[in-house]
């Protein structure tokens, strides 16, 4: 991340909440519906409508372990639950869950990578730096 401060938004118009700019894919700066590239998830480089260079923030993977966790075990239990109390045979166990897991987790990974990001904006992270020792 660049050590010049990004602009503030425009004058008079607030910063979207995070949980607006995960749920509606808007720029945690001025609140457009700009962040996406694609409805896979993908960033887009900059804002269309502010300029907010989008490419310096690190999301990384972090929200993909957490879905992988969570998810994992919702769609598990899910599938024990509809085995033991409607025991359909193992192909329709399986024509319904890869569709429904890979929905849940493109869906639920636009939100955790667009929270984040926008955390990420709000907070002003940057690469962690060793600050300067005051012993000899």
């Amino acid at each position: 991340m660049s050590e010049t401060p990004e602009p503030a938004p425009e004058a008079g118009k607030p910063e979207p909440a995070i949980a607006d700019v995960a749920l509606k894919g808007l720029c945690p700066r001025c609140g457009a519906p700009t962040l996406f590239k694609d409805i896979f998830g993908a960033f887009a480089p900059t804002c269309r409508a502010c300029g907010l260079d989008l490419s310096k923030f690190n999301v990384g993977d972090g929200p993909a372990a957490f879905l992988i966790l969570i998810l994992g075990a919702v769609i598990v239990a899910a599938a024990i639950v509809i085995q033991l109390k409607f025991a359909p045979p193992i192909w329709l166990q399986i024509v319904l869950w890869i569709p429904v897991t890979a929905a849940a987790v493109v869906w639920s990974l636009r939100i955790a990578k667009a929270a984040l990001l926008a955390s990420e904006y709000r907070n002003k992270a940057r690469e962690g730096r060793i600050a300067p020792s005051d012993r000899p």
